[in-house]
């Protein structure tokens, strides 16, 4: 490859580099502008008590009620009632808030 040939070659892909580094630049900036827009309406729908969330699966948070009063551990508990040991904490921690 000619001297002329690389540098073009070099050239281009200095460019293209560029060109991509800025194409994500834009879709980042334009990803972050939409979440905090999101992020201001789900609060201004709170504040009208129009936005509570997905509800309360009460079948599901009562057979873990259960299986945890049966002494299950955690993770089994999470396994017989079909839920994430996250969902079993959180009952968990709700029942001994609630209990208080």
């Amino acid at each position: 490859m000619s001297l002329k040939g690389e540098f073009t070659a070099r050239m281009l892909d200095a460019v293209n580099r560029m060109m991509m580094d800025m194409v994500a630049a834009i879709a980042r900036k334009d990803y972050e502008q939409r979440r905090e827009r999101q992020a201001q309406g789900i609060e201004k729908a709170k504040r009208r008590g129009a936005y509570k969330g997905r509800p309360v699966d009460q079948v599901k948070h009562d057979k873990i009620n259960q299986l945890l009063g049966k002494g299950f551990s955690v993770r089994k508990t999470a396994k017989l009632a079909g839920a994430a040991p996250s969902t079993v904490q959180r009952v968990k921690a709700e029942k001994r808030g609630s209990s208080s």
